[in-house]
């Protein structure tokens, strides 16, 4: 294996390496991920079925056996068994590095335990390629994974998060992507530059900009946009957005005069459509100032 530059195994024990693979263009597979996929007695990838295909190009001859979040506790010790035998193994995800938003933190905290070598290599990975090329700030982020699928918890999971003053970083799917936009829109709100890069290193790679309503209104007016890969980067919040969170004067007044007649909630909805205010500042202002 020192041809791959890797660690060289000692005592007859085996090697866990960690082979990043390309999230779209196969040329970004690195020879040394090509020299370790050969030379390794088993891969342990995500999907099988996925992975075949790319082991079969590079010239791959090892044992290919499945490793997902859903038997790797069950999977591990197997596998520790066969690396304490002298056997390598590459652990692969579906795409791009292992770990990251993928299986395997099992595998490798087990293999450290116990001394087994690990040997992660660098490559392919959504969220700095996608970061690189966002134009937005990259010297402080935080990477969220996915949001959660159902609303009342992505929301809840915005609030947290909303005066986080670090780039924020999110994995999105297409058929979540439009709902995730709108709770930004509602909970975050249109002062922040979000950016959303899909099918990266593909062929029909796009970086969309803009604040989550005008992100929102470009993927309903092209249902292309809404497809592939995504990434979902939001700006960090600037402590001098906390004065906008206060709805206009003419809003406030609007108000107080409807929460007369009708729920805040209602009242606070409909404002924000006749004076362009968001509608969960105006809520938030009532409860502080309306209930007293």
């Amino acid at each position: 294996m020192s041809s791959a530059g890797t660690v060289k195994e000692t005592k007859n024990t085996g090697t866990l390496y960690i082979v990043p693979t390309p999230i779209g263009n196969l040329g970004d597979l690195s020879e040394r991920a090509v020299a370790v996929l050969r030379t390794v007695d088993c891969v342990a990838a995500e999907d099988t079925r996925h992975s075949r295909p790319l082991l079969q190009q590079v010239g791959s001859k090892a044992r290919v056996i499945a490793l997902h979040e859903h038997n790797e506790q069950q999977k591990a010790q197997t596998l520790i068994e066969q690396l304490e035998q002298g056997q390598s193994i590459a652990l692969i995800s579906d795409a791009g590095t292992p770990l990251i938003s993928d299986p395997g933190y099992v595998m490798v905290r087990a293999c450290r335990r116990q001394g087994i070598p690990v040997v992660a290599l660098p490559g392919p990975c959504a969220i700095t390629t996608a970061l690189s090329g966002a134009g937005i700030a990259t010297d402080r982020f935080t990477f969220e994974g996915f949001l959660p699928a159902k609303p009342q918890q992505r929301r809840k999971q915005l609030e947290l998060l909303k005066t986080e003053v670090r780039t924020l970083v999110f994995y999105e799917s297409p058929h979540r992507i439009l709902h995730t936009l709108q709770d930004m829109a509602e909970v975050i709100g249109p002062e922040r530059e979000l950016v959303l890069a899909r099918e990266l290193t593909k062929q029909f790679e796009t970086y969309l900009f803009g604040n989550a309503e005008q992100l929102l209104q470009r993927l309903h007016d092209d249902s292309n946009q809404q497809r592939g890969e995504m990434v979902l980067m939001v700006a960090g919040f600037q402590p001098s957005e906390q004065t906008s969170d206060e709805p206009g004067a003419e809003a406030q007044r609007a108000l107080r005069v409807l929460c007369e007649e009708l729920p805040l909630k209602k009242a606070a909805a409909l404002v924000a459509k006749l004076y362009d205010e968001r509608k969960n500042a105006l809520y938030q202002w009532g409860l502080k100032n309306l209930n007293n």
